[in-house]
């Protein structure tokens, strides 16, 4: 028996095993050839006298196909929907070319049709299973008690111009704004682990999706009333009642510079003498607390930043191109001062003004937290705006180029139970210590080989995993120990 080596059109005897006739004798020779083989795999080799039907990339399966199980998605008996989370995982694409990954890489033959119809059975009988999964695999990894919640909302836009009843142009995130897009609110714990999401019309304002989105996913699962935090873009005083009423606790990013006059004298007024981490408390009308807080980092921060803005604001106002029809009152054009009717000039007192603020951060608060606390929980809000950021560029939930409303909300369960997967796998990595990202780990699943033969006497096929490399070994097992 020998190895052969095929790779180069020719063949070529990598190395001689021996030979035998006893039937037991030829499996064992068989078996040391497979292992041999596998540190000398090439394009083609082969084993003379063992049929092997192929060696392919087995790394998908045996990383996030174990992660599928363990969180429990394999309760849904659909190996469609395995294949379309798996895919979204490791070679996230179009629907279209997950056909093609799925022939090449799993040996399924599917018609693009079929992989549609799936969508549309997965958002009318799975979505809601996926979703509960999801849901009680975070609360299990939070210990059982979900007592915080993140909530934050995105834009997720379509590559078409026709709007429809849920497909709207809207104020885009993505800067898409000629595209109709759909509201995306997701509710993350502590970590970024996933809670639950809600899909809103493109065009919906995005302070009225907190409260409903809260109540939906707190309503079905029964946990309590946790103390939910956002940032400043859900901030408006009818939310802030809203939540009171509903008697919920929360931290909200504030905007402290659009306080009352009094309050923002009184800001500016106790802040001049504040040092590092420093931190004060204004009791307001309403009942809640303002936090105002001071770190000399966001002080560098904010002096950079308009530094930055002004200077680029100068370079225009000198080359007569700014005109007082391009000004508004956005980003760093609050600098700008009209003088008579033509002339745009640089408001230099404002610009001093506004140094007066640098540093400062506010929170907006019903709770009793200290206010180290208090910053301590708003500074878990990161975790969801990274959710979004790797379900957009890891897992490339957008663009979305289906125009049917299941068929959308399909989308969004995959890639929501894609991201559960890929938060476990963070979980893991970092559990045993190995620094590796999920845009990694996804990669080196896709050199994990697996070889297929059957063995000449009892035609018995077996499978038998291909030596990995230090960093493949590694992350297997971290999933698998």
């Amino acid at each position: 028996m020998q190895i052969i080596d095929k790779s180069h059109g020719k063949y070529k005897v990598i190395q001689t095993i021996g030979s035998a006739k006893d039937p037991d004798e030829v499996e064992q020779l068989i078996q040391q050839g497979v292992l041999l083989a596998q540190n000398n795999l090439g394009a083609q080799r082969r084993l003379v006298g063992v049929k092997t039907q192929d060696d392919h990339a087995i790394g998908p399966e045996l990383i996030f196909g174990a992660l599928f199980d363990s969180i429990g998605f394999n309760i849904i008996k659909e190996q469609l929907f395995r294949h379309l989370v798996i895919a979204r995982l490791a070679y996230p694409t179009s629907k279209l070319k997950t056909v093609d990954y799925l022939y090449r890489y799993r040996g399924v033959r599917l018609l693009p049709d079929s992989i549609y119809r799936f969508l549309d059975k997965l958002a009318k009988k799975h979505k809601e299973t996926v979703k509960r999964i999801a849901y009680e695999h975070t609360k299990k990894t939070l210990g059982g008690i979900i007592s915080v919640v993140f909530y934050d909302m995105t834009t997720l836009y379509f590559e078409a111009e026709d709007e429809d009843d849920l497909r709207k142009i809207g104020f885009s995130k993505d800067g898409k704004f000629q595209c109709p897009q759909i509201m995306l609110g997701l509710l993350v714990g502590k970590g970024g682990f996933p809670i639950g999401y809600d899909i809103f019309e493109g065009n919906t304002f995005e302070g009225h999706t907190l409260l409903p989105t809260l109540q939906k996913i707190q309503g079905t699962y029964g946990f309590g009333k946790p103390t939910v935090v956002a940032d400043a873009a859900l901030l408006s005083k009818k939310n802030l009642e809203n939540l009171g009423n509903a008697e919920y606790r929360f931290i909200i990013g504030a905007r402290i510079k659009n306080e009352t006059d009094k309050v923002t004298a009184e800001i500016l007024e106790r802040s001049k003498s504040m040092k590092d981490k420093e931190s004060f408390t204004v009791k307001k009308k309403d009942g809640t607390r303002l936090i105002v807080t001071y770190t000399d980092k966001r002080a560098r921060k904010d002096a950079y930043n308009r530094e930055k803005g002004i200077k680029k604001l100068r370079a225009q106002v000198r080359s007569g191109k700014l005109t007082k029809e391009h000004i508004n009152n956005r980003g760093y054009n609050k600098f700008l001062a009209l003088d008579g009717e033509i002339v745009v000039a640089i408001d230099e007192n404002n610009i001093e003004a506004d140094t007066h603020w640098d540093g400062l951060k506010g929170y907006i608060t019903n709770t009793q937290l200290s206010p180290r606390k208090i910053v301590e929980q708003y500074g878990h809000l990161w975790q969801i705006e990274r959710a979004f950021r790797i379900s957009k560029t890891d897992l490339r939930v957008r663009s979305i180029f289906h125009y049917r409303k299941r068929r959308i909300e399909a989308h969004i369960c995959i890639a929501f139970a894609a991201y559960t997967i890929y938060k476990e796998l963070e979980r893991l990595l970092t559990k045993q210590n190995i620094k590796m990202s999920g845009k990694r780990a996804a990669e080196l699943t896709h050199n994990m080989y697996q070889l297929e033969y059957t063995l000449p006497r009892s035609r018995y096929t077996e499978n038998i995993i291909l030596k990995m490399d230090a960093e493949q070994q590694a992350l297997y097992d971290s999933i698998h120990r």
